[in-house]
């Protein structure tokens, strides 16, 4: 038997329908069949293949169908991806990537950066599913890009863009009732979009007898949002923008937060000349977090311009180059003498350069980037990564990537806890370096394989040891891991398979990172029948993790199925059924998760 048979037998049994992931017609966050075109990895168009990163894609027509309540619950199928959230809907949720810390991790909504200046991290948990039309995330550091902050990766959420009238209505346990309108109109010069939905949500209590400030009473959940977009042609340039903007009421034991989260941008793209080509953007981003049981009232506000060019020189040749600005404000008031504990600003001016190149079977990209920031001065980034194509099913990619993480406002100026955990305004940026190697295997038309093995360590990482704890660059961080993603397609069926050794641990006393399994496996099998129907199984399972009091979080694992039916005139019937077993488990010490529930959505899109 021939290599290339072995390997096809092997996987096939690997992949078989008792080993396989449940997802949607097209699984969220597969490798896909066919490649896809990313912007995100390199800041130009590429396809997934050239990209030389990791990057998987959640299509909107895979959100539809999965008929999950919100975006956690399709982020947690991901490759290197964890999920800690502390209680229900709306509850506070981290989103860790390879191990590094949730603030190291870059968002962007249509290309504005949306993390939270005081603290660094984002509220995923904020974010209304029924607006986006596709997420793009690239596993990996991207600081030679992108700039501060995408030490374990990117993740960027295009907004969504409806093509003629649209309405939903979802209802599901936990009192979870929601619905969303919209009407786009696009043509060949142009066109607008907007959808708005709301989501209110009775809830479960978020704690449980566990934690300190138990409470019996179910924490709700009240979300309106709004998500807009127009674009308009003119000559060989686009003029485009878009706006997404969530209002939420978080209930929780001692009272209720009220969280406005707001980004948009305006974008000028287009062709210069046959070979160069002109990309400008503006943006904005608001989080306001008002929560009166702590009389807190904290703000954020960032502006940000840029200008890039991309240059085909050559054939399968490109230069690509660029400036970003970026002025950020972060306030912490005190309401109830109305007085600012803090109130600061910082400018960052970013600098950057790429080459992307081909040549018969080698791929190749260099980018460097430096960014001079008001308050903690330089830092200059590097990348590098090569593949090299072995035969008509077998491609092998390597790269190196450096990162940094700029301190939050809150560690630079928070003022001191009775004395002690204040911030300190001379905390340099935390570094990493990474390494990484793939091997991407398609011995069959419609079977696909990525094996990747990455390294990374973090230095001069913020923790509050100094004297009388305040904040210093004092840690230091050790990720190592394996991730195998992989999709087949026979007839009627397809099944996926993703998984992850992710090891996160204090380089100094060798303790794992906080509320991050070690190991987790997605597994399942969807069914086509005709054209109107699919169904799906899933099964999801994760090791132990570590929290806070060097506490153990059990194991745990999910079983969870989705159905999905195309009625006549754009109608639509979207079913998710989640936990099945009704397992009990824990992503945060003491704090609740959904038992055995299920949503049911009805959509319209007079499109279709």
């Amino acid at each position: 038997m021939s290599s290339k048979s072995l390997l096809v037998a092997s996987l096939a049994l690997a992949l078989s329908p008792c080993a396989t992931r449940a997802a949607t017609p097209a699984a969220a966050g597969s490798v896909a069949p066919l490649p896809e075109i990313v912007v995100t990895a390199a800041r130009m168009a590429q396809t997934v293949d050239a990209s030389l990163a990791d990057v998987s894609v959640i299509t909107r027509a895979e959100i539809s169908a999965s008929g999950a309540p919100d975006l956690i619950d399709l982020l947690r199928r991901e490759a290197g991806v964890d999920v800690a959230r502390t209680g229900g809907p709306g509850s506070q949720t981290s989103v860790f990537m390879r191990g590094t810390n949730s603030n190291q991790v870059l968002v962007l909504v249509d290309g504005v950066r949306v993390a939270s200046a005081n603290t660094g991290s984002f509220a995923w948990e904020q974010l209304p599913l029924d607006a986006i039309q596709r997420i793009e995330i690239v596993r990996g550091p991207r600081a030679a890009q992108w700039g501060a902050d995408a030490i374990g990766g990117v993740i960027q959420i295009f907004t969504r863009k409806l093509d003629g009238p649209h309405l939903a209505m979802r209802g599901g346990s936990y009192g979870d009732y929601g619905g969303s309108a919209g009407y786009g109109q696009w043509g060949d010069h142009g066109g607008a979009s907007v959808i708005v939905g709301a989501r209110h949500v009775l809830g479960f209590p978020a704690t449980n007898p566990q934690n300190y400030a138990y409470s019996p009473q179910p924490d709700g959940y009240s979300n309106q949002n709004l998500a807009a977009q127009g674009a308009w042609r003119i000559g060989t340039q686009t003029l485009s923008g878009s706006v997404l903007r969530s209002d939420a009421n978080v209930d929780f034991n001692q009272g209720a937060s009220q969280v406005i989260e707001q980004a948009a941008g305006v974008n000028l793209d287009g062709a210069l000349t046959p070979t160069l080509r002109q990309h400008i953007s503006l943006g904005y981003d608001r989080e306001d977090l008002d929560t009166p049981a702590y009389q807190s009232l904290a703000l954020s506000r960032r502006q940000q311009a840029g200008y890039q060019l991309d240059w085909t020189f050559l054939p399968g040749q490109q230069l690509l180059g660029g400036v970003d600005w970026m002025h950020e404000r972060g306030i912490s008031r005190d309401t109830s003498t109305n007085t600012d504990v803090y109130a600061q600003s910082r400018n960052n001016l970013g600098v950057y350069a790429g080459w992307y190149g081909q040549a018969q079977r080698w791929n190749w990209q260099l980018a460097a980037r430096h960014d001079r920031n008001s308050l903690f001065g330089g830092v200059t980034t590097g990348s590098a990564a090569a593949g090299y194509t072995l035969n008509d099913w077998a491609r092998v990619e390597a790269s190196f990537g450096q990162g940094f993480d700029s301190p939050s406002f809150s560690d630079q100026f928070s003022p001191p806890y009775f004395g002690y955990y204040a911030g300190n305004p001379d905390l340099r940026p935390e570094r990493s370096h990474s390494s990484e190697i793939d091997l991407l295997l398609h011995p069959l038309d419609d079977l696909h394989v990525k094996l990747a093995a990455y390294r990374t360590r973090v230095n001069d990482l913020i923790s509050f040891a100094g004297v009388n704890n305040q904040a210093i660059n004092i840690d230091r961080a050790k990720m190592d891991g394996l991730e195998l993603t992989s999709t087949w397609t026979a007839g009627a069926w397809t099944t996926r398979f993703s998984s992850s050794f992710d090891d996160a641990r204090d380089a100094s006393t060798g303790a794992r990172l906080l509320r991050r399994p070690l190991r987790k496996a997605d597994l399942g099998l969807d069914r086509r029948f005709g054209e109107r129907f699919s169904a799906g199984v899933e099964l999801f399972a994760a090791s132990n993790s570590i929290d806070y009091g060097n506490v153990t979080l059990g194991g745990y694992s999910l079983i969870n199925a989705h159905f999905d039916w195309k009625l006549a005139h754009g109608l639509a019937v979207h079913v998710f059924l989640q936990n099945l077993a009704d397992r009990d488990y824990s992503l945060a010490y003491g704090y609740n998760t959904p038992g055995r529930s299920g949503w049911l959505t009805l959509s319209w899109n007079g499109a279709d």
